[in-house]
């Protein structure tokens, strides 16, 4: 029996734009068989197509060129006859689905575009052979690739126009632009046609996220031509960068978010800390200040992930009295580090490991050792010293389901219940 590929992320690297005729050469040339290519598109009831796979220069790079060959005269298809040649085909469920998605947002923008209902559009340019080629081929790469997570640059757009059906459109494509809607894009000053509509409806479709490359062990790469050249000479090639996702256990890009206050009370401290930390903040600071006139004040720094900062920044201006933020991005740095418990003389401590560069290290949580040294009339410090000497082998980490890091750890739970116990 075949062992399944474990999951990967891939990023698409749209340096110069996107199209689908690049991004399957991009899967062919990461490694995804030819072989295995035509015999997962022979399982689509579609004739009179060719797969011409060789390789290509632009500038000093090499990549892999796709072209789809027709020899026979192919009709309009209808958003319903495409529907129903994938449903009709043997391909796996996760293929379909994906080739589903991308043809439903095409029909979507054509039909927006043109004042139709979706039922209505009949495709002329992506219903062509060569694009359920390309489309479909992308859905059985990612697939063969065991993709799981697609994560894309933002995309650069070129100016001028472009032959169709329909005659001449401006560029970019209108049913381009209806696709790239709450997408991250920018313009160049370049006559070419950079993301066509069929890759606008790929990257709508399944990209996850957009930005720079995730955290991942690159495992695959592939370039992808098209099938122009530019006109700067720079080279028109897709880049697909394939991997095993190396998700960090933290954010590391955080948002800092910042006050200065000399008109507040720091004995409202705790209480804004609970609040924050409650709505998501990553770290609270506060930092005595000598301000101007010689007015004695506080620097108030929240760390957080920057989807938490708009309900954070709204509780630091109802919870003091700042009448002002400053707030910046920052990257860090952080150590992996798993949550879990020790067994001591005094009970289990939930204890964090750290692996630093020369090694795990312990790390005993300080609620969890000021509660035991309570309820067992120790000093607090032997306790947080015991567990600094204790074994790293004797970690025993979390349950998955404790796992979450906005949940307290099992261990530290316990210990708090074993305090509400005792009054």
């Amino acid at each position: 029996m075949n062992q399944a590929p474990p999951p990967a992320i891939a990023y698409l690297d749209c340096f110069s734009g996107v199209a689908g005729d690049m991004l399957l050469a991009a899967l062919l040339d990461a490694g995804l068989p030819l072989a295995h290519l035509r015999a997962q598109l022979s399982l689509l009831p579609l004739a009179g197509y060719d797969l011409d796979y060789g390789s290509t220069r632009q500038g000093a790079i090499r990549a892999g060129r796709l072209r789809v060959p027709v020899s026979s005269a192919q009709l309009p298809r209808s958003w319903r006859a495409i529907r129903a040649l994938l449903a009709e085909s043997r391909l796996e469920a996760g293929v379909k689905e994906r080739a589903r998605q991308i043809f439903s947002l095409l029909a979507s923008a054509e039909a927006k575009v043109h004042g139709l209902e979706p039922e209505e559009v009949h495709f002329h340019e992506v219903g062509a052979v060569d694009s359920l080629v390309d489309i479909v081929g992308v859905a059985i790469g990612l697939d063969y690739f065991a993709v799981e997570r697609l994560v894309c640059s933002p995309l650069p757009l070129g100016r001028g126009w472009v032959q169709t059906s329909h005659g001449p459109l401006p560029l970019p494509a209108p049913a381009t632009l209806e696709l790239l809607r709450d997408l991250p894009v920018y313009g160049l000053d370049l006559a070419m046609e950079l993301v066509t509509p069929t890759g606008a409806a790929i990257v709508k479709a399944l990209a996850a996220d957009f930005g720079p490359p995730p955290p991942m062990t690159l495992q695959h790469l592939g370039y992808g031509a098209g099938s122009s050249q530019r006109p700067d000479g720079k080279p028109n090639l897709l880049r697909l960068l394939i991997g095993r996702p190396q998700a960090p256990a933290e954010a590391q890009s955080v948002e800092v978010i910042e006050t200065q206050l000399d008109d507040w009370s720091g004995e409202s401290f705790p209480y804004l800390c609970e609040r924050l930390f409650a709505l998501g903040a990553l770290d609270v600071s506060l930092t005595p200040l000598l301000m101007k006139k010689g007015r004695p004040g506080y620097l108030l720094r929240v760390l957080a992930e920057p989807a938490a900062a708009h309900g954070l920044k709204n509780c630091l201006l109802s919870e003091t009295t700042a009448i002002g933020l400053r707030f910046r991005r920052e990257q860090r740095l952080t150590l992996p580090r798993q949550s879990g418990v020790v067994a001591t003389p005094w009970g289990e401590i939930a204890v964090k490991k750290v692996e630093t560069p020369s090694g795990s290290v312990l790390y005993p949580e300080y609620e969890s050792c000021r509660v035991a040294a309570r309820n067992h009339d120790v000093p607090l410090v032997r306790i947080q010293a015991h567990v600094a000497a204790t074994a790293v082998g004797e970690f025993r980490p979390e349950p998955a389901a404790n796992a979450d890091p906005a949940a307290k750890s099992a261990a530290h739970r316990s210990v708090q219940d074993q305090e509400q116990d005792r009054g």
